[in-house]
């Protein structure tokens, strides 16, 4: 089923993973916090729009099929106008940058005593023109800390990503974020000259 055949549906479950997690920017029913399996985050997806530009592109992260890893993100209900609403807003939003596909995905929230339900979820893969793939957590964070685009710098997008695991889902190691938080905090004294603050969601 694709997302502009579900358009009649009652209930809608969209699962964010980037900034999704902090700025959905559309109405909806109520959030939870879980994660989705079979999935790894990866800052493999170019953005020469809202966190780069044609000539610096930045990073933005996307998902890569992995059988034993898990994502954790916010799923979020939306019902009646909101489910059109919503997805007209997240197709503009999300071929902004090339176009993501959308899948189906098991969603698992965080709390115990919820039953798992199924998301809508976007995801850029490598087939995308702007797909950058692969690289050290040192090269990902250099290119991150000199990004800008159209809703700010890249570095505020994986500061607030960082900020928002450690804040909603404690315990949860994610290496791969947290390693490239770490590269691009420790270039911060050279790109910005100062303190860097980081921004709370």
């Amino acid at each position: 089923m694709k997302p502009q055949d579900i358009v009649n549906e009652k209930s809608l479950w969209i699962f964010g993973y980037g900034s999704l997690v902090w700025k959905p920017d559309f109405k909806f029913k109520r959030s939870k916090i879980g994660y989705i399996q079979g999935y790894k985050r990866r800052f493999w997806h170019g953005d020469n729009f809202y966190r780069g530009d044609d000539l610096m592109p930045g990073r933005v992260v996307t998902l890569v099929e992995d059988g034993n890893a898990c994502t954790w993100g916010v799923a979020y209900e939306v019902t009646g106008s909101q489910i059109e609403e919503s997805l007209g807003y997240l197709n503009v939003r999300e071929s902004v940058n090339g176009g993501y596909v959308s899948q189906w995905v098991e969603f698992v929230p965080r709390d115990d005593d919820q039953s798992p339900l199924i998301a809508l979820v976007y995801i850029a893969t490598a087939d995308n023109p702007i797909y950058l793939g692969p690289a050290s957590p040192e090269e990902i964070a250099a290119q991150i800390s000199t990004c800008k685009g159209k809703t700010g710098d890249n570095i505020e997008y994986l500061l607030r990503l960082a900020q928002f695991m450690r804040l909603y889902c404690p315990g949860v190691e994610d290496d791969h974020l947290f390693s490239i938080e770490a590269a691009a905090l420790a270039l911060m004294p050279y790109v910005m000259g100062s303190y860097w603050s980081v921004p709370t969601p």
